[in-house]
């Protein structure tokens, strides 16, 4: 794109819409190579034990560039002034709401997402969490023209990239915050100038990445050790998973996978210490717990924790529920 391209797109009204901070490179991108006229996001929310509000990471940058911000508390009714503004071009990515019809026909270069999944796998709010937990070796960025289904528009383009077993849903997160933004980058002269691709998602391939419940964050040891591995990774660094042990809520940030197996013990028994944790019986061998949080105190490696029970006697054949 040379400058004369830039200039010209800086002329064209573009309405973003996100709410956290994984949207942030990609508004940030739009910005500087296009211009955004207003920006659109969640209503501020109390947080701490002083209920003070607190603006959304999109918010911030609106804030910082001296952008008009919208906050409608339901979109489906506040949705006038956008309208209003005649936008070329709605650009969305991890809004939070579900977009009205009347929003997405009102740009004349249409309404697109920035989603965190290959689409049409992993609709939905929490597809970089199901990604690692589902045990997905891939994952990618799509960009598609929004309609009135959840994430069901025709796709534009996609981007694709490993899962590796280092992976957390906080690094992936990452990846994939930078990944959507070159992307879209990449994607909207295309968009701009009519000769985008648009190709129907298939129906039957698809799957769904569920907000995350939390049953979810429950770990079940009668599952396999691959299993636990990834529901850990999958959960961290939020809202992380957890177990029962001597009663209270221990929560797991991470783990590896041990290479011991007893049949005889129970499922969530512990059957070994080692010098960076300790040793679970899964389904079908040994999951290695190596950084854990206690209820009410803050992270801290699994061996502190193991040293701090040792005072109470042995871990061994206690069982995490």
């Amino acid at each position: 794109m040379n400058i004369e391209d830039i200039e010209i797109n800086k002329e064209l009204k573009i309405v973003f819409m996100g709410t956290p901070d994984f949207a942030v490179p990609i508004l940030e991108a739009l910005i500087d190579k296009y211009g955004v006229r207003a920006i659109v996001t969640q209503p501020d929310k109390e947080v701490g034990r002083e209920r003070i509000l607190k603006p959304t990471p999109i918010k911030e940058v609106g804030i910082k560039h001296t952008i008009l911000v919208l906050q409608p508390k339901k979109i489906k009714e506040e949705y006038a002034e956008i309208v209003a503004l005649e936008p070329d071009l709605i650009v969305t990515c991890a809004y939070g709401q579900i977009i009205p019809k009347e929003l997405l026909e009102c740009p004349r270069l249409g309404c697109i997402n920035v989603h965190a999944s290959l689409l049409p796998k992993l609709r939905g709010g929490a597809p970089i969490h199901r990604a690692i937990i589902n045990g997905f070796s891939k994952t990618g960025i799509t960009i598609m023209y929004m309609n009135e289904g959840m994430d069901k528009g025709d796709i534009i383009t996609q981007r694709e990239i490993p899962i590796e077993d280092t992976d957390t849903a906080e690094t992936l997160h990452d990846k994939l915050s930078i990944l959507g933004r070159d992307l879209l980058m990449d994607t909207l002269p295309s968009i701009i100038d009519g000769t985008n691709t648009r190709t129907k998602q298939e129906e039957a391939e698809a799957t769904y990445g569920f907000n995350i419940s939390r049953e979810d964050e429950h770990i079940d040891f009668s599952k396999t050790t691959r299993q636990v591995f990834n529901q850990i990774r999958g959960l961290n660094s939020w809202p992380g998973a957890y177990t029962i042990y001597e009663g209270k809520i221990l929560k797991v940030w991470a783990s590896r996978i041990g290479s011991n197996y007893d049949p005889i013990k129970n499922n969530g028994e512990i059957i070994n210490t080692y010098d960076d944790g300790f040793g679970v019986k899964t389904s079908n061998g040994e999951i290695v717990i190596t950084m854990v949080q206690p209820e009410g105190k803050k992270k801290m490696p699994a061996i502190d924790f193991i040293n701090g029970e040792r005072n109470k006697g042995s871990m061994i054949g206690k069982i995490l529920r």
